[in-house]
């Protein structure tokens, strides 16, 4: 393992003012956002699109640092025949891709869901690295609800995270740690950032164990959030001011870079929240996103799947990329999306 590189990737990852594209929905992921807009998906609709993304010149090379690719994705070529991971080389942002194979029902734990994927990890991850990835993600799921998350819940999926990451590692990829605590419960913010605390806590200790060397990882975490259900929504001041303390109490300074996840806030719900923590600074770790629905949901609404709408789409797409750029700085304001409006 050559830390120096993979330190160099994950802090290339979280440069100020970029953030990473999630473009890695599974196939049945990506067939509920096409339903929505009307567009059929195909295998051609979803590279047509992907490849729209890829190619928006302005939002890829300034405010992009990274994509994370589903395993049908990074395989694909562009409708010219050039590999779709090369078209984010050639933008300047580093490509990357998930690895995990979705959740299965904890046995013991009813309610409760652990990761899969491990089996055959590494061979992936060889294969992955000479297509050209050089990071990696793999995301836990804990639920808040009545006597749930367990203990044995939180475990299970700090293990397999951290088996993950020093698999990534020995392959010479920087991992993405994803352990979401999910937002759609009727819980309050204090809920929330109590469950994520032994989340972080629990993974961080298994990383350790595990030997992964923190200085080449970057951390993927929820927000400290009220649930989506909750009578008691909590302010943006109160998201920030309560997510930076509880990454300061978590995470180690030795983490490179936090790259949050959006979890079903709206577009310019997580662009303020981030933005609003940045006013906190100065912090230990680089700040930024790793958005999925938060930069894709507007694009996917102009392009409709439809070619002449490729550049209303890419349009979108830089917009929303630029207002979380300049989040990732501390320098968005709202009056910006009237703007563009």
């Amino acid at each position: 393992m050559n830390l120096t590189e993979l330190n160099g990737i994950a802090t290339a990852m979280v440069a100020p003012g970029k953030g990473i594209l999630a473009a890695d929905e599974s196939s049945g992921t990506i067939k509920k956002r096409f339903d929505a807009i009307g567009v059929e998906s195909t295998e051609d609709n979803r590279r047509d699109y992907r490849e729209m993304l890829f190619r928006s010149k302005e939002a890829m090379s300034q405010y992009i640092s990274g994509v994370i690719l589903y395993d049908e994705t990074i395989w694909q070529n562009a409708k010219d025949g050039t590999p779709l991971v090369k078209l984010i080389e050639q933008s300047g942002a580093i490509p990357g891709i998930k690895v995990d194979e979705g959740t299965q029902a904890l046995p013991m734990c009813p309610g409760e869901l652990v990761t899969v994927g491990l089996d055959k990890l590494a061979e992936r991850l060889t294969r992955y690295y000479e297509r050209g990835a050089r990071f990696a993600k793999w995301r836990a799921v804990i639920d808040i609800g009545s006597g749930i998350p367990s203990m044995t819940a939180i475990s299970v999926n700090a293990h397999a995270l951290a088996r993950y990451a020093a698999l990534c590692q020995a392959a010479q990829i920087v991992p993405i740690v994803e352990p979401e605590v999910l937002m759609d419960g009727d819980h309050d913010i204090d809920r929330c950032y109590e469950v994520t605390s032994r989340v972080l806590n629990k993974t961080f200790q298994e990383l350790r164990v595990q030997r992964v060397a923190l200085e080449g990882m970057v951390l993927k975490p929820n927000m400290a959030i009220s649930g989506k259900k909750s009578p008691k929504q909590a302010s943006v001041e109160e998201v920030a001011d309560k997510t930076i303390r509880l990454l300061k109490a978590c995470v180690p300074a030795a983490v490179p870079g936090i790259a949050f996840l959006s979890g079903g806030q709206s577009d310019e719900e997580a662009t303020a929240h981030l933005n609003a923590m940045h006013k906190l600074g100065p912090l230990p770790w680089g700040l930024t996103f790793s958005y999925g629905r938060a930069l894709q949901a507007a694009p996917q609404k102009a392009w409709s799947g439809k070619a002449e709408n490729v550049a209303a789409g890419q349009n979108a797409f830089s917009h929303r990329a630029r207002m979380n750029g300049l989040a990732s700085k501390g320098e968005w304001q709202s009056s910006l999306e009237k703007k563009a409006a």
